[in-house]
């Protein structure tokens, strides 16, 4: 029999959970509040206050508010995710510059959202949200290698609770809690030759059950797993007057600690817990009404401390599975609003908003520099309510990516496998939503 390089759990555990921190974030970020802030970008989201979701990014600006708002709806993400001019080596298969690509590895997925905003007096308001930061999807068929494609499907939810206070005319604050909740399933496999002869080293004090069955393919990694954090948020809006203003807000993320099944190689239990450090974000927002006119320029500065997310790891034992070494990232976006007429309102707007990746790029969570072109629309059949609807086409950019698992050998290949290929991501972005005021 051909004999391999000692086949690590924990290395081959990272091949899937090198997708984990989708569960909760990732550089693939897809906000999903709103229908009218998809259908600008999310250009001022933090200020304008046509809705009840402007309190999940700034609490402050539910003082904008003088009755009760109501806002429920859904957003639909649909990524597109190609792989092209890859090419595998595999010393399992004997897989020898293998040619591989894929059309489309993304899933259609569905997050709704609704927010609740009631002001108590002219001062104090508050306010209940319930959306999703992730609803994604991908899944990549047999024909591309297992441990670098496989199935991710994800679900997040937030349920927020903030209160905000109005000081005077020109000031207002907010904080409020956000209770996050994430659900993971991940699967993993690796095609093995029949002749190959494998050994594999269980980290730490884990005792698996012998003898391990391996076939012709190794279920690699099975991830079924959930968990829950709580962060905070404060915010500040000035408004000079009801035509131009302005606001802040800061979000602190939990560490999440999600819980559950997490087998690797032939159903060794590598832990019952991973360890998920979320990033914080802060933003500024503005929006001014040209006098005189219909028409409104809204705008929208971020920052994300995606440097945060250096590693993930498991807790109990400790086991290093995949370094990401991320870097901050921070986004631009620009919009403009037209108020047609009472009954409708046309928005569109732009954003630029760059990739968390660094030297380490994947596969499985491609991420890369992305535009959104978007467009929307908001129809009012009475004058307390409307529907709301918004289009963005999200554009990424080719990225290079070279991944690989087990020891360099001296012909420069892998004890186990490694991949180049360019991966490139776009996304399409629709959301509907109905809003009413009471």
């Amino acid at each position: 029999m051909k004999k391999l390089h000692v086949f690590t759990a924990s290395t081959l555990a990272s091949t899937l959970l090198i997708a984990s921190p989708s569960v909760f974030a990732a550089g693939f970020q897809i906000a999903a509040q709103s229908a009218t802030g998809v259908g600008r970008a999310y250009a001022g989201d933090g200020i304008i206050g046509d809705n009840a979701s402007v309190m999940a990014i700034n609490p402050a600006a539910m003082a904008l508010f003088d009755k009760t708002s109501f806002t429920m709806g859904a957003t639909a993400i649909k990524p597109q995710i190609s792989v092209k001019d890859g090419m595998y080596n595999s010393n399992m298969d004997g897989s020898t510059d293998r040619p591989v690509s894929y059309d489309d590895a993304g899933n259609l997925a569905v997050a709704p959202n609704m927010f609740l905003v009631i002001p108590l007096n002219d001062k104090w308001a508050v306010g209940a949200g319930l959306y999703s930061n992730f609803g994604t999807e991908s899944e990549f068929d047999s024909s591309f290698p297992g441990e670098y494609g496989g199935e991710s499907s994800i679900i997040s939810a937030d349920l927020a609770l903030a209160v905000s206070y109005r000081l005077n005319q020109q000031w207002s604050f907010g904080a409020g809690l956000d209770v996050v909740y994430g659900h993971g399933k991940f699967k993993r496999s690796m095609a093995v030759d029949g002749s190959t002869d494998i050994t594999i080293d269980v980290p730490g004090p884990l005792d698996p059950t012998l003898p391990i069955d391996i076939n012709r393919s190794i279920n690699a990694i099975d991830v079924d797993a959930t968990g829950a954090g709580l962060g905070w948020n404060v915010g500040s809006t000035y408004e000079l007057n009801e035509n131009n203003r302005w606001g802040f807000s800061y979000h602190a993320s939990p560490e999440i600690h999600a819980t559950g099944k997490i087998d690797g190689p032939g159903g060794i239990t590598l832990a019952d817990e991973v360890v998920v450090p979320l990033p914080d974000f802060a933003q500024i927002s503005g929006y001014n009404r040209f006098k005189g006119t219909k028409f409104a320029l809204s705008y929208t500065v971020q920052w994300t401390d995606w440097s945060k997310f250096d590693e993930l790891a498991t807790a109990g034992p400790n086991i290093s599975l995949q370094k990401f070494e991320w870097k901050d990232t921070w986004s631009y976006s620009i919009g403009g609003t037209y108020y047609l007429s009472n009954q409708w309102t046309l928005r569109a707007g732009y954003m630029f908003d760059q990739g968390a990746q660094d030297e380490i790029t994947t596969i499985a969570v491609p991420d890369s520099n992305r535009n959104w072109l978007s467009a929307g629309f908001s129809y009012a059949p009475t004058s307390d309510s409307s529907i709301d609807f918004g289009f963005t086409y999200l554009l990424g950019v080719d990225v290079d990516t070279k991944e690989h698992h087990g020891d360099q050998l001296d012909d420069g290949n892998y004890s186990i496998s490694s991949i180049t290929a360019t991966t490139h991501t776009d996304a399409i972005i629709a959301g509907i939503q109905y809003s009413k005021t009471f």
